[in-house]
């Protein structure tokens, strides 16, 4: 199955001054999720038991903490997260940030 993961073929679930959210729910295990970071935001930081997530970073540039590292992060990038582990990610490019996630499970964040 290919999708575009925008409007066309998944679900926005946020969409404001600090980002844009797409799920594509079709898998049963997976969720496939894209964020729109705006310039100079950040997402609220969480973390969640039961739940590990890639995250591949397709446009921009900023920083990101998983648990107790920070990393720079760009176009290319590419960060697990272990399950349970704090993580957040800030904007501190010009251009949108955007990050395509994957994980199990539903969405509880």
């Amino acid at each position: 199955m290919k999708i575009k993961l925008d409007k066309t073929d998944s679900k926005v679930v946020h969409s404001n001054e600090t980002y844009n959210v797409i799920d594509n729910t079709n898998l049963n295990g997976l969720i496939v999720s894209k964020t729109e970071l705006h310039p100079g935001k950040e997402t609220g930081g969480h973390n969640h038991s039961g739940q590990e997530e890639v995250y591949i970073f397709t446009n921009g540039n900023g920083r990101m903490v998983v648990g107790t590292k920070t990393y720079n992060v760009q176009t290319g990038d590419i960060i697990l997260i272990p399950d349970g582990d704090f993580h957040k990610v800030w904007n501190e490019g010009e251009d949108d940030l955007i990050f395509t996630c994957v994980f199990d499970g539903g969405r509880n964040h």
